[in-house]
Order: structure tokens, then C-alpha cells, then sequence
């Protein structure tokens, strides 16, 4: 299938791209051979670009809708990711600025007010079952309220807990991140936890320059498509 080969796929991946409503639906031959168009070029092109910068799911989402007509909801699950990208930069400000406070270059007041679990959780788009899997694997270290020895978090515990969101959606292991906040905490340590965030910066440029890459190519689906549309195709 030549589809297939000009993208280092399987014939089998594209069958079940097309099944999958990634692909929109092709034409078959008399024997019953699908016939791939350009039209499934570009809608190949753009699912492929998208998955770098949005994921398997939500690029699978987008294709799906726009080949249902729903360009809404492509446009929102997009607008979704980018709305993710900038919350992560946000994130690695914030963490940028904490381990320049470690290391007593840029000391700045800090609330001292203890917020619970569930608080803690929705701040990070998390379960609180997650934050209790990390307690447990030692990243966070919260203390427990005397009466009623409901888990309090500190700001420090705070700042430690958006490292850690930070660190795992970056790909990194608990035990790694754990050992990354033991140094954290330790003071002085900033160091391995300054190499990690450069990476994660890096990463975070190559996945905006990949979701423009993705719109483009999207874009041009789309516009294929509603060509052939008016033409009645």
C-alpha cells in the first residue's frame, strides 16, 4: 500500500486508522480494494504531525471530529492542548523561580498557610489518590493535621508537589523525582534539579513548534476536504 510505505507505516495501521475514523472513509475497487486518495495523504499528514504535539488520544479526537464534520470540537480539544502547553510554562516559571529562592539568589515571602489534600489535588488536576501514591513512594512529605490527622501540605510541600507534576509529566520515574526533591530540600542541591527543567523546557519549545506544525498540516486537510465538499466529490 503506498500510503503506507511513504510514511514508514504497515498497511495494517492505516486499515485501522480508516476504522478508527482517523482516516476518512475510503472508496473500494470492484474486488474490494480500498482506493487511498490525496484527500487521505493530508488527513495522514495531519495525524501524524498532531500526535507530537497533542498525543495519540487528543490527535485522535481532533481527526475523528473533523471528519465528522464537528470542527467545534477539533478546534476545542486543540484549543485544549495549547491551554496545557501554557500551564506547564506557567509551572516551570514558578519552579525556576522556587529553586532560584533555594539557592539564595531571589528570597521571596512565603504564605504559610497549610491547604488539605483536595485542595492540593485540584490545583494540579490531580486525584488525591495520586498525591497519597506519592507520599507513599516518598516524593511528598506532608504533615497531618493534630485533631483530625487529615494530611496538611506546607508551601513547601505545595512547591514540592508541583516539582513532582512537573518532573512526571516530563517522563521521569517516582524514585528519580524522589531523589531529585531529597537534594531539593537538602538545600544546595539545586543543581540536578536545574538540568532536569532545561530539558523540560527544551521539550516544551518542541512540542509548541510540533502543535504549529500539526495546525498547519491540519489546516490543510481541512481545506482539501471542504474543496471537495463543494464540489460534491
Amino acid at each position: 500500500m503506498d500510503l503506507a510505505r511513504a510514511h514508514g507505516l504497515s498497511a495494517q495501521a492505516v486499515r485501522n486508522y480508516e476504522r478508527d475514523g482517523v482516516l476518512p472513509p475510503a472508496q473500494r475497487t470492484p474486488n474490494g480494494y480500498r482506493r487511498f486518495t490525496e484527500l487521505h495523504v493530508k488527513a495522514l499528514r495531519a495525524y501524524l504531525a498532531l500526535i507530537t504535539g497533542h498525543g495519540y488520544a487528543a490527535s485522535g479526537e481532533i481527526m475523528r471530529a473533523v471528519n465528522r464534520g464537528d470542527i467545534d470540537t477539533a478546534l476545542r480539544t486543540i484549543d485544549q492542548g495549547h491551554a496545557l502547553l501554557q500551564r506547564d510554562r506557567e509551572t516551570l516559571d514558578a519552579v525556576e523561580t522556587a529553586v532560584a529562592t533555594l539557592t539564595g539568589t531571589s528570597p521571596q515571602p512565603q504564605s504559610q498557610k497549610a491547604v488539605p489534600i483536595s485542595v492540593l489535588a485540584h490545583r494540579l488536576g490531580l486525584q488525591p489518590a495520586t498525591l497519597r501514591k506519592w507520599e507513599r513512594a516518598g516524593v511528598l512529605r506532608p504533615v497531618r493535621d493534630p485533631v483530625t490527622h487529615y494530611r496538611l501540605y506546607l508551601p513547601d510541600d505545595v512547591r514540592d508537589a508541583e516539582l513532582a507534576h512537573l518532573l512526571r509529566r516530563g517522563g521521569y520515574r517516582l524514585d528519580h523525582i524522589t531523589g531529585v526533591l531529597r537534594r531539593v530540600r537538602d538545600a544546595g542541591g539545586a543543581e540536578p534539579l536545574a538540568a532536569s527543567l532545561g530539558q523540560w523546557r527544551q521539550r516544551l519549545t518542541e512540542r509548541g513548534r510540533a502543535m504549529l506544525t500539526g495546525a498547519a498540516r491540519l489546516a490543510e486537510y481541512v481545506e482539501a476536504a471542504a474543496v471537495l465538499s463543494i464540489r460534491g466529490e
